[in-house]
């Protein structure tokens, strides 16, 4: 089969378009034949050398969607031909999805909503998994005023679809009038310019200076003091990305719980597989009634251009998620 093979961590330049051995499925796994899959920033950081990657040469990307090809030995559930999607590869362990084929773990997969093309199903597993946990984790319930930073970001852009169907009131910072619309369209009731409006004169104007019940940060490390200052007292905090060193004093001051998601540990630690199974068949049900869509960029990528995939993804133009079609035909 072909891939995309990085060879040295660092830039998009590594990547190499090569003829490698088609896997074979093992105990408890499927054969996944390929119709596309997307970009996170965790590719992009991975790719870049963050220590959780397979080992090199290795082949990177968590998400897939596609069809099972071949079935291992004790796998109940899924039948070859069924149309399958999920965060199945691309960390230490793992190998990703910028191939023909992909061996994955049947506990992570999903049946893929008969609503979406291939091509949507693979922008969902990643993001739609780290929304989940993260508004899981801080409890959001009906009525709860919730903000997310980056309302059309992968992450965002699923989370305020999920929070829209359990009943919150929802804001969100945006870039421009452009993602506002978005935003709004998604289910976000006050999109906010972040270029235009600061924190202490939002949170006045839609919280009446209390803050907001929970704030969903997919963007952390220096905009994670932000996100405390928007908390109301005892409120929940999430983040994608806690690897930065800031003065938590406000937590503290607060009495902010803090909930840091990281999407990829039960494929780093063999916990908690049988759950993103599960939570990708309850994203899989919200799609089919017709309560969350991918955002999706429209530019096009395939597998011979995977790293401009990467290079567009890191250069911020993206609006939604950056999608990588292999096999249309399928």
């Amino acid at each position: 089969m072909r891939a995309q093979v990085l060879t040295a961590f660092g830039g998009p330049e590594n990547f190499g378009l090569t003829e490698v051995e088609t896997p074979r499925a093992g105990a408890g796994q499927v054969l996944i034949r390929i119709a596309a899959t997307s970009v996170n920033p965790i590719d992009t950081k991975i790719r870049a050398g963050l220590p959780v990657g397979p080992a090199l040469p290795a082949i990177l990307g968590a998400d897939v969607a596609g069809v099972v090809e071949a079935i291992g030995p004790g796998v109940d559930g899924f039948a070859v031909g069924e149309a399958v999607y999920g965060c199945v590869g691309g960390v230490r362990g793992h190998a990703g999805a910028l191939a023909e084929y992909i061996v994955a773990d049947a506990r992570l997969l999903a049946p893929k909503p008969r609503s979406l093309t291939m091509h949507q199903a693979a922008a969902l597993p990643l993001v739609s998994l780290t929304a989940w946990d993260a508004l899981e984790r801080t409890g959001l319930a009906h009525g709860q005023h919730i903000l997310v930073h980056g309302g059309v970001g992968g992450v965002g852009h699923v989370a305020i679809q999920i929070a829209r169907a359990i009943g919150a009131l929802i804001a969100t910072t945006v870039a421009d009038d452009q993602t506002a619309k978005i935003a709004r369209e998604l289910g976000a009731r006050n999109a906010i310019n972040f270029h235009v409006e600061d924190i202490d004169t939002y949170v006045a104007r839609l919280t009446g200076g209390q803050g907001f019940d929970v704030v969903f940060d997919t963007i952390g490390g220096d905009n994670l003091p932000k996100s405390f200052a928007a908390t109301a007292t005892s409120g929940q905090v999430a983040t994608t990305n806690a690897r930065t060193t800031q003065d938590l004093s406000v937590l503290h001051a607060k009495g902010l719980s803090l909930h840091v998601v990281f999407t990829l540990l039960p494929m780093l630690t063999g916990r908690g597989l049988d759950r993103h199974g599960q939570i990708m068949g309850e994203i899989t049900d919200l799609v089919e009634a017709g309560s969350l869509r991918p955002l999706i960029d429209p530019t096009a990528f395939t597998l011979e251009t995977a790293p401009d995939a990467h290079r567009f993804l890191e250069s911020g133009k993206a609006i939604g998620k950056v999608v990588i079609d292999i096999d249309p035909s399928i």
